[in-house]
């Protein structure tokens, strides 16, 4: 009897670049199913790949309590254990990260604003 073997693709993480930003802004776009980035794309900061495939991404949004959240958006092509292992990547470099984005609501707030605008061109 033949065994097959499957060779699954690990995740890769890796920080956003600006150049990751237009295939995000296109994510964002599709998983939403919106026209136009808005305040929910916030500022993405980390991001998983397979291969050179873009899976998913962390953003900083704020919530309703103008509280700053990670927010996460995938592909839904990962399985339970890689979304929950991104999920608890991104919260870890949340939690351990003290720039202004991270830690200041008021300064997570312009840094959206202003990226909806530049990407919004």
């Amino acid at each position: 009897m033949e065994t097959t073997v499957q060779h699954q693709e690990k995740l890769q993480y890796a920080e956003v670049y600006i150049s990751d930003l237009l295939a995000l802004k296109n994510i964002f776009l599709q998983i939403q199913n919106v026209p136009r980035i808005n305040q929910d794309f916030g500022v993405p900061f980390l991001l998983a790949k397979k291969k050179d495939e873009i899976m998913s991404v962390a953003s900083l949004t704020l919530n309703e309590k103008k509280e700053i959240q990670v927010k996460i958006y995938d592909k839904k092509k990962l399985t339970e254990e890689e979304r929950a292992d991104f999920a608890f990547q991104a919260e870890r470099y949340f939690k351990t990260n003290n720039a202004p984005n991270f830690r200041n609501p008021e300064q997570l707030k312009s840094s959206i604003s202003s990226m909806i605008s530049w990407l919004d061109f």
